[in-house]
């Protein structure tokens, strides 16, 4: 037998790589100085639950307090209430927002919010003259079941600035607190129509309600206070 017929009629194995399963600290890692919003699966939305919704700017943007900036998310935030999607509640800090919304399902509040941070995005590019990102991460969005829930997301909302500015009287004007009628002492007056819509959810527009109505100078509750009152 000649050479090549040895080389033809042996069969060389061939040995392919397999991927044998997840490994340790394999993967992208995170960036930034705070990991974002994991891409997991939302979970299913029940259109009785409020839902309290964040989202968080890139860190090299001005501030968002500026008055430029708040005229222009207003107006975004005013046009993007439709069928199935509401918002009712705003705040706009140095870098991040903060809204209470309500939406008919998962795919509504869905299609908001995306379709929100869209438009926001573009109000903001277009005050600076810029094209790009604008926001870090995903959106944070969590279900808001209780009445206790409630009323406690309407003042990490609408008192928010109280967090970074504890020192200041009087409601947030870069908010949507002029048009809130929750206040306990205050009969605020706005101008201009509402950029923001009513509540038809009972947790949103009586439910909480049963826990008192809000006080101007009450502010969020942190996590270290919250330890202390569970604690005694």
């Amino acid at each position: 037998m000649c050479l090549l017929q040895m080389a033809t009629s042996e069969q060389l194995e061939i040995r392919f790589r397999t991927w044998g399963g997840r490994r340790p600290h394999a993967g992208r890692k995170p960036s930034g100085r705070k990991v974002g919003v994991p891409h997991r699966a939302r979970p299913l939305h029940e259109r009785r639950y409020p839902v309290h919704v964040t989202f968080r700017a890139e860190r090299l943007l001005p501030s968002l307090r500026e008055e430029r900036f708040v005229l222009a998310l207003r107006r975004g935030l005013a046009r993007a209430s439709r069928s199935g999607f509401r918002i009712l509640q705003f705040s706009i800090q140095t870098n991040h927002l903060h809204l209470m919304v309500e939406a008919e399902d998962r795919s509504a509040l869905s299609r908001g919010l995306q379709g929100l941070g869209i438009r926001l995005a573009k109000a903001v590019n277009r005050v600076l003259g810029r094209r790009g990102k604008v926001w870090a991460d995903r959106f944070h969005a969590r279900a808001l079941t209780t009445p206790r829930e409630v009323r406690n997301g309407l003042v990490y909302v609408l008192q928010n600035w109280r967090k970074h500015l504890p020192a200041v009287g009087g409601v947030d004007p870069c908010s949507s607190a002029a048009w809130f009628t929750g206040w306990r002492t205050l009969g605020l007056v706005a101008s201009g129509p509402p950029p923001v819509c009513p509540p038809r959810t009972w947790l949103a527009a009586v439910g909480w309600r049963r826990h008192g109505l809000i006080d101007p100078d009450e502010g969020p509750v942190t996590r270290r206070a919250s330890r202390r009152v569970r604690g005694g």
